[in-house]
């Protein structure tokens, strides 16, 4: 009853008055306006040395009146913001204790050269199908088999940062994984995987499909 949660979960409702006032047209807009819900904890030095940010979220769209975007992090956010509502529970570590789970996810399909060092997107529905089950099994704690992985809405997220051009490879994945490293499995899910977490990548969803 008294277990210190693992993370936050929350659901973040933006209005379209929300959306209009706070200028939310692209994903850089809508990073700033999650990472503007939390209390920066980090240093500057932790912020360039890559440190996680412990905020993953996923934009799920919506209907005409109110777009859901959907939040894990590492501590509560802000229960009255300037804009939107926010709604937030905690997780206990019996969410992460099952077997196997239902999952979604928004990912970059990515990998970095090792000769060029440059970060090269993975293209195509087999290719990003084979890189997420190879990465799952070598980094992530969990197994996923290719005949139980759909991958979907493949796309491009592109937008204007610092006076660049900003551009990130998408594709949504659902599936069925089994854990196969409990540690790893915790950090996959806590902190998210892949490249692009703090514009919308990376947060499993997940639902469990087995008993403790």
């Amino acid at each position: 009853m008294h277990d210190t949660p693992i993370a936050y979960a929350s659901v973040l409702k933006l209005s379209r008055e929300d959306i209009k006032t706070l200028q939310v047209k692209d994903a850089y807009a809508l990073h700033k306006v999650v990472y503007g819900l939390f209390e920066d904890v980090r240093t500057d030095a932790e912020k360039n040395s890559s440190v996680a940010s412990g905020i993953v979220y996923a934009d799920k769209g919506g209907d005409f009146n109110t777009r859901q975007i959907i939040l894990l992090s590492n501590r509560k956010p802000h229960q009255t913001p300037q804009f939107g509502k926010v709604e937030t529970k905690p997780l206990s570590a019996n969410f992460l204790a099952h077997t196997d789970y239902a999952f979604q996810i928004t990912v970059n399909p990515s990998t970095r050269n090792n000769q060029s060092r440059q970060i090269v997107p993975v293209r195509g529905r087999e290719a990003i199908a084979t890189w997420f089950v190879q990465r799952a099994s070598a980094s992530w704690g969990f197994s996923v088999t290719a005949e139980n992985l759909q991958v979907e809405q493949c796309s491009v997220q592109s937008f204007e940062k610092s006076g660049k051009t900003v551009t990130h490879g998408s594709a949504t994945l659902k599936g069925h994984l089994t854990v196969t490293d409990q540690e790893r499995f915790m950090q996959s899910f806590c902190q998210g995987i892949g490249r692009g977490r703090a514009f919308g990548f990376g947060l499993l969803q997940i639902v469990p499909l087995s008993s403790i």
